[in-house]
């Protein structure tokens, strides 16, 4: 889905020139002629589908200076780009220090405008990933804060809030990816525990030999070993809330001591003498049939309907895809700052491939996909090529891969081991002899009149070389050359070593 930007100019020639250049650079747009009529979209119910307000400072009556004193304040508002003529750099100035985003003259190019729309949403998405990072780890996350659009998850934000207001154990159920944990933040979050200790534990991650050590903790000298006391998982969350992911793969010695935990607010550390108060809220979460593993033994009947209080579904990503272009789009974002990338978001029809696929790995295996595509990426936007897994699984849709480029066919002027197979390949090379009188390959200095050569074609020689050495394998190419794949690529089309046709 396109970003939205609200164009809010009272005169309509400005209005439908700027509409039509907004809409040529791949953005819809929502316009309106009044500063009034802003306030009451960007305070009204559908003030989320715009990403972003380009507003004239000079109209009459609520002028762009009062839209920005009555939103400055207001969480949830889009980045604001102020429009200003040449005459009022000043106030295009403190419109700034009111809150907008970036300022442009009028009458704007197009370029001009655009860099600033992308810069600006861009600044948007990653404050906005900051913002989550660091509420994750105050403990303050809210379900505004996360990443849900779809009707699909509406359900799922009513029950959060709905636990949130009290302290009963929670059940997230729910395929492996889906944001459970994140989902159990957010009812932190927005519960009277907000700000206190939020203590995971990966239940299938833990030895089951550790387990009762690692919940409960242990006294010194309580077992071979034990050379120090332990503080157990749930003191550290005391006063806090517990998160046991993967709940079912508990094995049935904890489960008693858990359920003890639940219904008396103790537990017994390992080697202790006495029992130990906690006051803590469990949230559990699985992947698993947890009926099916009572059935089979695997888990107490008590404590499932222990810990099964309030159930919580989180569907899969395939049942809600209408999150997938703006998950994707804060997945670029996110990358492109961490790898130093200048990509700004997908290209239409990579976008009609995130939505046609079913993603069995749900949001992580989304977010995989955006990260790989993000490092392969040369461009500024990522196209269906950055995605070839995805799309060899979606009919229609066909990712082209380079082939390994091949020199047109020369004799070879040296046929030694380390150029076996690769005699259609062959650079500019000597025959080198060690100490030993043996013979190796070596890539000239100089040309046959005593000049030093140009180092781009001794770095040529070395890619000819390397393609011959490794019979064309990419990813070893790239790896005993030290560059990374869309380097190698690239400099292959510069040095002009392109696929051979027979």
């Amino acid at each position: 889905m396109s970003k939205r930007v609200l164009i809010v100019d009272d005169d309509p020639a400005q209005r439908r020139i700027l509409e039509e250049m907004i809409k040529r650079q791949g953005f819809e747009t929502k316009t309106t002629n009044s500063g009034e009529q802003a306030i009451q979209i960007l305070e009204g119910p559908d003030h989320g589908s715009i990403s972003l307000v380009l507003l004239d400072l000079v109209m009459p009556g609520v002028d762009g200076m009062a839209v920005l004193d009555r939103l400055s304040q207001k969480p949830g508002i889009p980045p604001i780009i102020v429009q200003t003529a040449h005459g009022s750099i000043d106030a295009a100035i403190n419109a700034m220090r009111a809150g907008a985003a970036d300022f442009v003259i009028k009458p704007a190019s197009p370029e001009r405008l655009e860099v600033s729309i992308r810069t600006a949403l861009k600044i948007e998405a990653l404050s906005g990933e900051i913002s989550r990072i660091k509420k994750k780890v105050e403990g303050t996350l809210t379900f505004n804060d996360l990443i849900i659009r779809g009707d699909a998850m509406q359900r799922v934000i009513s029950l959060g809030k709905r636990a949130a207001s009290s302290n009963i154990p929670v059940l997230i159920e729910g395929e492996s990816g889906v944001g459970k944990e994140l989902i159990a933040r957010a009812i932190q979050g927005e519960s009277e525990r907000v700000g206190r200790p939020f203590v995971t534990v990966n239940c299938g991650a833990i030895p089951e030999n550790l387990v009762e050590s690692i919940l409960f903790g242990h006294e010194k000298g309580s077992f071979t070993g034990a050379s120090e006391r332990r503080t157990g998982k749930f003191q550290e969350a005391d006063g806090g809330t517990l998160f046991l992911d993967e709940v079912g793969e508990l094995p049935l010695d904890a489960q008693v001591k858990l359920l003890r935990a639940l219904q008396e607010g103790e537990i017994d550390p390992v080697g202790s003498k006495k029992p130990v108060k906690v006051n803590f809220r469990l949230i559990s979460a699985t992947n698993r049939d947890m009926i099916q593993l009572v059935k089979e033994g695997k888990f107490r009947e008590d404590l499932y309907y222990r810990l099964n209080v309030f159930p919580i579904w989180v569907p899969p990503l395939r049942e809600r895809i209408e999150d997938v272009p703006e998950l994707a789009q804060h997945f670029v974002a996110r990358f492109a700052a961490e790898e130093g990338k200048r990509v700004s978001g997908l290209a239409p029809d990579a976008l009609r491939l995130m939505k046609s696929y079913s993603w069995p790995g749900n949001v992580r295996q989304l977010e995989n996909a955006v990260f790989r595509a993000v490092v392969l990426s040369d461009s500024r936007e990522l196209t269906v090529d950055e995605f070839p897994q995805i799309a060899a699984h979606v009919e229609g849709f066909d990712a082209h891969i380079p082939a390994a480029p091949a020199e047109p066919f020369r004799r070879p002027i040296y046929s030694g081991p380390a150029l076996l197979g690769a005699e259609d390949r062959i650079p500019h090379t000597v025959e080198v002899k060690n100490d030993t009188g043996g013979g190796a390959l070596g890539i000239p200095a100089m040309d046959a009149s005593g000049d030093i050569r140009p180092l781009e074609a001794i770095e040529a020689d070395m890619i000819r070389l390397a393609l011959g050495r490794y019979r064309g394998h990419m990813t070893e190419v790239a790896k005993r050359l030290n560059i990374g794949r869309s380097t190698l690529y690239r400099k292959m089309q510069e040095y002009g070593l392109e696929q051979r046709v027979n």
